[in-house]
């Protein structure tokens, strides 16, 4: 994992039209906080910080403060319900050989078997990792998997240098029958052909 450069700026104006203000300037209002430190407000450069964060929730960030530089990670983004623009961060630091524990999105490959279809559980992993080696993603090959196959998260290999966090027992994708599984989404929309013609009735 690559670290992204963010400059930061401090704050010292709070509430909702101090933030409304650094938005207006294309920033993003921030709070760095962690290991027994104080928080620390900052503003952050608007489409850096969209860039750095953007389809990687576990970005490593160095953000420099006016020459002091820390590690963070992004604990919590929020985002505008309909521009999805980025309107808060809270970042926690870190430090380097610490580890961390984060959710790393599972991607499966390949195709079962014919007549199967994936039927997927869960799509992220929880992991623990050092803090400069989080895995963008953790991929699992489904290919040629039969019907009544279930993976579960405790078969899945990790990156070298993480571990599953979590129920290794828990189940992340289901090889069903894809011709049991046509006839339900048949049955399924026909029957709400048939509420839908009672309720214009």
């Amino acid at each position: 994992m690559s670290e992204v450069k963010l400059s930061a700026t401090p704050r010292n104006d709070f509430g909702k039209g101090a933030a409304r203000r650094l938005r207006r300037d294309h920033q993003v209002p921030a709070v760095l906080y962690g290991h027994g430190t104080d928080p620390v407000h900052v503003a952050l450069p608007g489409h850096a910080t969209m860039l750095a964060l953007k389809g990687n929730a576990n970005a490593l960030l160095t953000i420099d403060i006016e020459g002091d530089s820390q590690l963070a990670l992004p604990k919590d983004v929020q985002r505008h319900p309909l521009k999805n623009t980025i309107e808060h961060v809270d970042l926690i630091i870190v430090r380097r050989g610490e580890k961390v524990t984060v959710d790393v999105p599972l991607h499966f490959t390949g195709e079962p078997a014919p007549g199967g279809r994936a039927q997927v559980e869960l799509t992220s992993l929880s992991v623990e990792a050092e803090a400069t080696s989080i895995p963008d993603g953790v991929e699992f090959s489904i290919e040629d998997a039969e019907v009544g196959t279930q993976i579960h998260a405790g078969q899945i290999t990790l990156p070298e240098g993480s571990a599953l966090i979590g129920d290794p027992e828990a189940i992340a994708v289901i090889i069903s029958d894809a011709t049991l599984a046509v006839g339900t989404e048949a049955e399924a929309a026909e029957a709400e052909a048939v509420e839908a013609a009672a309720a214009e009735a």
